[in-house]
C-alpha cells in the first residue's frame, strides 16, 4: 500500500511539475508573441485606446526623457497612469517579468499562468517621444473667448474692418448686443503709420457704427471701442470720464480732449463689458482644451483665474471633462476683498488635474501698446516711459502680503522699471528671511520678464526668483522691439540664454501666453532656438535675432516641461519621462531634436498622440 501510494504521489507531483513547467513556457511563448508581433509586424495597429499596461519603443533611442540619467531610450514602461522604467524593449520585458513574477507570487500562489503578457506598441517611423509639453503661461477662457473672433488673421485696418462686417452679418443681433473680438495689433497693419486705431475708424463702415463694438488689443492690454460703446461707457460713469485713471490711460485727442476710443489697462476696467455667463466660459474652456491636446499640451498654467473660472475647472474636473491639468495663478486684480481676505491655497496633490497654489500681480502695461513701465522715455515716443498699475511701495506691501499668507507670487513685469520693482520687492524678503533659499523655496516668478537692466538679468537669478518666459514674444516684438527701446536698451530685452545661464539650477519655464499668441507650443520652441519670425527672418537676418540669446533644443524641450514643472511644484511627479512619474507624453511625426535638421521642419511637425496618465487623449498610437 504505501509503496503504491507514494507511486502515485510521486506520479502526481511530476505530473503538477510537469505542467507548471508547460505553463511557464506557454506563458513565456504568450508574451514573446505578443511582444514581436506588436512590435515587428508589418502591419502596426493604430490605437486610441491603450491596455493598462505597455510597454511603448521608438527606432534606435527616439524617446527623449529630459531625465539626465537617461536622456534618450528606446522604450518606456508604462503601468496604469505612472512610468515605471525606461531602456531597452529587453529592459523594459525583464522589469516587467520581475513585477509580474513578485505578483503571482503575493497573490496568485506562484502560478505562472496568472503573469500577463506586455503589450508592446512601436510609435511610427521617424517619430519621437517628448514628455506631456506645459505652456507655464496662458489664458485658457480667453483663448476659446479669442477663437470666435480671431482680429489677428487681419493684416490691414480695412481687412479687420471687413471682418467684423462679415461676422455681423452671419452672426445677426439685437442692437444695443456688444460685440467682443481679440486680437489686433496695429504694429503689423500695412495700411497706417502704427498709431493706434480709434472709434472713428469702426465708424466708417455703416454696418458697425451704431452698434456697441469692444475689441482687446492682442495683449490685451488695450481695448478699441466703437462711438456707441464710448457713449455707454460715458453713461456708466454718470457722463463724465475721469481727467486721471491710476495705472491705466484713455486716449485723448489732443484737439477735442474727448476719447479717441482707446482704452489702456487699467481704464480697461471702465468699460461696462457685460461678464460672460458659465456655460459661454465653459464653452471657450472646452475649445481650449480641444486645441491645446491637439498640439501636446498636458499643462496649462493659466496665468489670472479668477474664482469662478477655477471653480468651473474644479467642476470639469469632477464630471471626467478636464483632459489636461491646470495650474491656476490666483487673478489678485479680480478678487473681491472678502474674496482676498478668504482664499486658501488649493493643492492636495501636484499630479491633480486643478491645482492653484499661486496668485498673480500685475505692475505695468505691454511694449506694443506703449505701457510697459521704463526707467527712461520710449525711443519712439519721448513724452511716454509707459504705466506702472501701481506704486513700487504699494507693490512692495501686496507681494510682502500674500508671501506672508503662504501663496507662491507671479508678477507680470514687462519694462525695465517694472522688473526692477519686482525685484526689489523679493530683494527686501530675502534680507529679513531665515535663510538664503527662502525666497528660492517658495519659488517666485516673474512672468514675462522682457525687459531688464543688464544688473537685473543677474539678480533674478542671484535671489532665486524664477523668469517666465514667452519665446515667440520676443519673434513678434523683434520687428519693433529697438525703436521702442533703442539699440542699447534693445540688448537687456528677451535675453533668455542670459537669464538661463543666471539662473539658480538653470531654470526657464516657457509659455506662449495663449491667445496672444498662437497655442501651438513647437511655435515657442522654434522661436526659442532660431530667433526668426515662421517666414525664416529677423531684423538681424536669418540667422536670428540676437542669435547668442537663442537657447539649444535641450533647453528649449526642458523649458517646456520639467523646467514648468518646477516652476508648478510638480518636477518630482511631472516633467520627464522617468520611473515614478505621471505617463504624460507626446509622440512627434519628426525628430525636432536633431539639431542636423533645419529650423523650418519644426514648423511642419504635427502631433501624432498625445497621452494624459497613460491614455490617449488625442490622437492614436
Amino acid at each position: 500500500m504505501s509503496t503504491g501510494a507514494n507511486t502515485r504521489g510521486g506520479q502526481a507531483e511530476r505530473s503538477s511539475g510537469g505542467r507548471q513547467i508547460v505553463w511557464t513556457v506557454l506563458a513565456s511563448a504568450v508574451a514573446g508573441l505578443s511582444t514581436y508581433y506588436s512590435a515587428f509586424s508589418g502591419r502596426p495597429v493604430s490605437l486610441a485606446t491603450l491596455p493598462t499596461s505597455y510597454g511603448l519603443c521608438t527606432e534606435g533611442t527616439n524617446i527623449y526623457t529630459v531625465d539626465d540619467a537617461k536622456p534618450s531610450v528606446e522604450c518606456i514602461l508604462v503601468d496604469k497612469h505612472d512610468i515605471t522604467a525606461t531602456g531597452t524593449l529587453a529592459e523594459i520585458q525583464a522589469q516587467w517579468d520581475e513585477y509580474q513574477n513578485e505578483l503571482i507570487q503575493k497573490f496568485y500562489g506562484n502560478e505562472p499562468t496568472a503573469k500577463k503578457p506586455l503589450p508592446i506598441h512601436r510609435a511610427p517611423a521617424g517619430s519621437i517621444v517628448v514628455p506631456g509639453l506645459a505652456d507655464a503661461h496662458a489664458h485658457i477662457i480667453q483663448y476659446g473667448f479669442k477663437m470666435q473672433l480671431p482680429l489677428d488673421k487681419a493684416k490691414t485696418l480695412s481687412g479687420l474692418l471687413d471682418l467684423l462686417e462679415d461676422y455681423v452679418r452671419s452672426h445677426p443681433s439685437e442692437p444695443d448686443t456688444w460685440l467682443e473680438g481679440m486680437g489686433w495689433d496695429q504694429t503689423r497693419w500695412s495700411d497706417t503709420d502704427g498709431a493706434f486705431p480709434t472709434a472713428a475708424d469702426l465708424a466708417s463702415r455703416p454696418s458697425l457704427a451704431s452698434l456697441p463694438i469692444a475689441l482687446h488689443r492682442v495683449d490685451v492690454h488695450a481695448l478699441w471701442l466703437s462711438p456707441r460703446a464710448v457713449a455707454l461707457t460715458k453713461a456708466h460713469l454718470n457722463g463724465t470720464f475721469p481727467d486721471r485713471v491710476p495705472g491705466g490711460e484713455i486716449i485723448q485727442d489732443q484737439a477735442t480732449g474727448e476719447p479717441t476710443g482707446i482704452f489702456v489697462d487699467a481704464a480697461m476696467s471702465l468699460v461696462p463689458i457685460p461678464k460672460w455667463s458659465e456655460w459661454q466660459m465653459r464653452e471657450y474652456a472646452g475649445k481650449t482644451m480641444e486645441d491645446a491636446l491637439a498640439v501636446g499640451l498636458t499643462s496649462i498654467h493659466d496665468a489670472a483665474t479668477s474664482i469662478e473660472e477655477f471653480e468651473l475647472f474644479k467642476q470639469m474636473d469632477e464630471e471626467n471633462a478636464l483632459p489636461i491639468r491646470v495650474y491656476a495663478m490666483a487673478d489678485s486684480d479680480r478678487l473681491s476683498i472678502e474674496q482676498r481676505k478668504n482664499i486658501e491655497v488649493d493643492d492636495l496633490n501636484p499630479a491633480a488635474r486643478t491645482r492653484m497654489r499661486s496668485v498673480k500681480l500685475f505692475t505695468d502695461g505691454a511694449l506694443g501698446s506703449w505701457g510697459a513701465a521704463l526707467l527712461a522715455p520710449y525711443s519712439d515716443k519721448p513724452d511716454a516711459r509707459g504705466i506702472m498699475r501701481m506704486s513700487e511701495d504699494t507693490l512692495n506691501d501686496l507681494i510682502r502680503m500674500w508671501w506672508n499668507k503662504g501663496w507662491g507670487v507671479n508678477v507680470h513685469a514687462i519694462g525695465d522699471r517694472a522688473n526692477k520693482a519686482v525685484l526689489d520687492a523679493f530683494e527686501s524678503i530675502s534680507r529679513y528671511a531665515d535663510s538664503e533659499d527662502t525666497v528660492v523655496q517658495r519659488r517666485p516668478r516673474i512672468e514675462h520678464a522682457q525687459i531688464m537692466r543688464p544688473e537685473d538679468l543677474k539678480r533674478a537669478g542671484g535671489l532665486g526668483v524664477l523668469t517666465s518666459v514667452q519665446p515667440t514674444h520676443a519673434t513678434s516684438d523683434m520687428w519693433y522691439a529697438e525703436s521702442r527701446l533703442g539699440p542699447e536698451r534693445v540688448k537687456g530685452a528677451y535675453a533668455y540664454q542670459t537669464l538661463l545661464k543666471s539662473s539658480r539650477g538653470g531654470v526657464l519655464p516657457l509659455g506662449s501666453d495663449f491667445p496672444v499668441e498662437g497655442i501651438n507650443p513647437l511655435l515657442g520652441f522654434y522661436a526659442a532656438v532660431a530667433r526668426l519670425d515662421v517666414d525664416g527672418n529677423s531684423p538681424h537676418g536669418n540667422d536670428g535675432w540676437f542669435p547668442s540669446e537663442r537657447l539649444t533644443r535641450a533647453q528649449a524641450l526642458k523649458g517646456m516641461t520639467l523646467d514648468a514643472a518646477y516652476a508648478s511644484f510638480a518636477e518630482d511627479t511631472l516633467g520627464s519621462l522617468s520611473p515614478g512619474k505621471r505617463a504624460d507624453f507626446v509622440i512627434l511625426d519628426r525628430n525636432i531634436m536633431d539639431d542636423s535638421q533645419p529650423f523650418r521642419d519644426i514648423l511642419e511637425t504635427t502631433v501624432k498622440a498625445t497621452i494624459v496618465d497613460g491614455q490617449v487623449a488625442f490622437g492614436a498610437i
